[in-house]
């Protein structure tokens, strides 16, 4: 893309004020308030629909796909691998009959974290909503971006296959989910604020297999992945500057998502939440008081800003309350995109500093 086109679309993707050197985006621009009262807005809870809520919601201002993925090559090398599509949506008007109309703006990242040889690669791709270039839709279901895609052969989520290449890395997996799917926050409705809430579900335990390839060298991993589905028109209130995510997989079969939102007064957040996943795949939703987060050591970017990358975890289940480490495979798993975070793969260490699982971590608004 030219770099004319790529700013004019940095620009429709956050709007002008979003545009921070021309080069990287506020996520406050992206996922805050808007003015625009034609988006549909997460209010209320509703029913869910499958095999449509795969698909894109393009009544909404903002919505992902999202994708980690931690496993292992037979010598026992470890492996995380990102993918996320963003759809964001330019005007509330419905769609016209034009495919190449800029209505609809879709960015991929794909990211690998090589653990063995401590290195992180990322990548993206932006491009408008085109049958050619990216889209999503339900049945069959597909996301796809500029030659990135994520595919299931039918309706449902069964058998996906995620495929993306680049220069110096590409993967090939299959994707098989383990457990239902689990509805976040009330049945389905997140609420991030007074006024500010999103649709959001996941699959939080993937079977994963495939062959993944960097630098000319193919590796057969196996793992399990965790697929997070969220759309929204007003994400963040005022006040909020960002939030730290952790999606966590036991070795025991278990998974916890817990996230806390960060404000500019410090103080805790009361829409903070999380879900505890049993191994049989039933859930309970976890209000902020049952857990707590507290940083521990802090990585530095060239760029000068301190990323957390290990963290105390304290929660409290009905079968008693756990005290966790969360400790980042490699520091630097910075997203260094349009949208500036640290998205990477994490340890669960528990009391003994015994490793217990895997996930994934993204910690946003620090830039």
């Amino acid at each position: 893309m030219k770099r004319a086109e790529a700013l004019l679309a940095c620009l429709l993707l956050a709007g002008v004020a979003g545009v921070a050197g021309a080069a990287q985006l506020r996520l406050d621009a992206v996922l805050g308030a808007v003015e625009d009262a034609g988006f549909a807005r997460a209010e209320a809870v509703r029913a869910f629909r499958f095999p449509e809520d795969h698909g894109p919601h393009p009544r909404y201002r903002s919505e992902w796909w999202y994708l980690t993925v931690n496993a292992r090559n037979a010598a026992g090398e470890e492996f995380g691998v990102q993918f996320t599509v963003f759809r964001q949506g330019t005007r509330s008007a419905p769609p016209g009959d034009n495919p190449w109309e800029p209505d609809q703006l879709y960015l991929a990242h794909f990211a690998v974290t090589d653990v063995a040889r401590g290195r992180h690669r990322a990548t993206e791709r932006l491009a408008r909503g085109h049958p050619g270039l990216a889209g999503a839709r339900a049945d069959p279901f597909a996301v796809w971006v500029d030659g990135f895609s994520l595919t299931a052969p039918g309706g449902s989520l069964d058998a996906m296959r995620l495929e993306a290449v680049t220069a110096d890395a590409g993967v090939a997996l299959r994707l098989d989910p383990l457990k239902p799917i689990v509805l976040q926050g009330d049945r389905g409705l997140s609420a991030k604020g007074p006024a500010q809430a999103s649709y959001y579900y996941s699959l939080t335990r993937l079977a994963v297999t495939g062959e993944l390839v960097l630098d000319g060298v193919a590796h057969a991993i196996e793992g399990h992945g965790w697929f997070d589905r969220e759309w929204s028109t007003s994400l963040l209130s005022e006040g909020q500057v960002g939030w730290d995510w952790f999606g966590l997989q036991f070795d025991a079969g278990e998974e916890l998502m817990a996230f806390q939102l960060r404000r500019t007064d410090g103080r805790r957040d009361p829409f903070d939440q999380g879900v505890w996943v049993a191994r049989d795949g039933t859930s309970l939703a976890l209000p902020a008081a049952a857990f707590r987060l507290e940083p521990l050591r802090y990585w530095r970017d060239p760029a000068g800003v301190s990323w957390p990358v290990e963290w105390r975890l304290m929660v409290t289940l009905p079968q008693g309350a756990r005290t966790l480490r969360v400790v980042a495979a490699i520091d630097d798993q910075r997203m260094d995109t349009l949208l500036v975070y640290w998205e990477g793969l994490v340890w669960i260490l528990d009391e003994r500093d015994r490793q217990i699982g895997a996930g994934y971590m993204e910690l946003t608004g620090y830039e």
